[in-house]
């Protein structure tokens, strides 16, 4: 007896030795402690306020009512933001179908049919037709020991509200977008002024050069260079009125309507640029006020359940099972009692050789979970130096226009010096004219300027999130490192 019993022990222990193993399998991927990154330096010219984030309706601060107009109806109407609905929809019943998984089932069925009794069977019957007769009820529960079902509900759960934040994420996305075209229509209307009236210059100081032509005064050389200038302009002219064309038809696709919707939107006011204020602590904050961010992190956190998932398919699994019915043949009575049947199944199942499938499963999760927090690593990262690349960007415009304003004035100044020598009979025209060039050439690169000020302004306010709100629930996940899960 003894020999039977060392036998079986020393059997069982060879078994559990040789069960799937999960030892040696981790992933290597860290989330970066968003203090760790430094930005005072690069933020120290700016001015520090805690009210600087962007409202949600930040639009409005724009004063333009037709923007309003807009984004609105790009927010109601835009595909793709109803992809983006879609997509959440979808993981939030991925998320549901998790949660059923967890619950234990009960069905019941019945059938009735017909069957010709074989004679070989003379306790059946002698070959003649009979209905047979089937009602059961069946019971099925796996017992979740270790946690796996819930770590996968919560996991799908993580993904839907990641879906969830996307899909905020692409309407503040979209809001810029819309105001960044609108601005850039805007610019196409200066550019357009400027080359019609670059036009009307050209055009008038080639009537004057053909008219001293005939006056003997100048030469071919002077008129053939003025006509060059006249298709010149006529050529800026029509690039700028394309301009205003493309500008509309971003808008139109934007809007997520057809081509004439671009042709009803009117010419924009001048949009004010942005105001240089600073968060305070832009590093740590941003992970609440931006959606690209949160939703990352949920991905990191889902990944760690999936993990957790993975792990526990190398652990025992417990099922418990219930089958009863009735079944009949021929025409009795099918709910007499000597009819019934009953079945009680409980199971435990231990993974010991699978080839190495679980293995090659859990390697894959922490692949995964090491991809989702290099992903949150970079978008942090990203999201940190866009907010100070646009600071800069934003401060070197600003000296850009300054010094630009003053070459405006100047060649202003100039213009007006022309024409009262002109008007005094001392100066020509043509010469007035020439100096009218350099006026509209400097107004040109003040339009340009102002158009990359408003342009920066709105991709600054998108990189400190565009006016994101968290909901109840979002931001309560914090991105943990492999040492601190379970």
């Amino acid at each position: 007896m003894r020999l039977h019993l060392l036998a079986a022990a020393t059997t069982l222990t060879l078994t559990l030795a040789g069960c799937a193993s999960s030892g040696g399998l981790h992933p290597d991927g860290t989330p970066i402690d968003p203090s760790t990154l430094k930005a005072e330096r690069s933020l120290a010219h700016v001015q520090v306020s805690a009210a600087a984030w962007p409202k949600q309706d930040w639009w409005t601060g724009l004063g333009d009512p037709q923007l309003d107009t807009l984004i609105t109806e790009a927010l109601h109407d835009n595909p793709t933001l109803a992809m983006a609905d879609a997509r959440a929809r979808s993981a939030q019943a991925e998320a549901g179908a998790a949660e059923a998984a967890r619950q234990p089932t009960l069905n019941v069925g019945a059938s009735v049919a017909e069957a010709r009794i074989p004679t070989s069977v003379p306790a059946l019957g002698s070959g003649h037709l009979g209905a047979a007769k089937y009602v059961y009820g069946s019971f099925n529960w796996s017992l979740d020991l270790w946690g796996g079902q819930r770590a996968a509900w919560e996991a799908a759960l993580g993904q839907a509200r990641a879906a969830q934040i996307d899909a905020q994420a692409a309407r503040i996305e979209l809001s810029t977008n819309v105001a960044r075209a609108y601005a850039q229509l805007g610019y196409a209307f200066a550019q357009q002024d400027v080359a019609t009236a670059e036009l009307q210059r050209a055009s008038a100081a080639r009537d004057l050069t053909h008219q001293r032509v005939v006056a003997g005064i100048d030469n071919q050389i002077q008129l053939k260079q003025s006509d060059s200038e006249v298709a010149s302009a006529q050529g800026q002219k029509a690039l700028a009125d394309r301009a205003i064309d493309a500008a509309r038809s971003s808008l139109s696709v934007l809007l997520g309507k057809g081509p004439d919707r671009g042709l009803d939107i009117g010419r924009p006011q001048l949009l004010p640029p942005g105001a240089l204020i600073v968060p305070s602590d832009v590093p740590v904050d941003l992970l609440g006020h931006r959606a690209d961010l949160v939703a990352a992190r949920w991905r990191v956190e889902a990944s760690a359940k999936d993990i957790k998932v993975a792990k526990t398919e190398f652990l025992p699994n417990v099922n418990i099972g219930a089958l009863a019915g009735l079944i009949g043949l021929g025409g009795g009575n099918l709910f007499a009692l000597p009819n019934r049947f009953y079945e009680v199944a409980p199971a435990i199942s231990l993974p010991i050789f699978d080839g190495g499938r679980r293995r090659a499963n859990l390697n894959s999760k922490d692949a995964q979970y090491d991809y989702a927090a290099a992903q949150y690593n970079q978008t942090l990262v990203q999201a940190l130096n866009e907010v100070s690349d646009d600071y800069d960007a934003l401060n070197s415009l600003q000296q850009q226009v300054d010094a630009q304003q003053r070459a405006f004035d100047a060649a202003n100044d100039a213009w007006k010096l022309a024409e009262q020598r002109y008007k005094a009979g001392i100066g020509s025209y043509l010469e007035a004219l020439s100096v009218r060039q350099e006026l509209l050439v400097a107004e040109q690169r003040m339009a340009a300027l102002h158009a990359q000020q408003v342009d920066l302004s709105v991709q600054l306010i998108q990189a400190l999130g565009g006016g994101y709100r968290p909901q109840a629930g979002d931001a309560a996940v914090s991105a943990t490192s492999p040492s601190t899960r379970s």
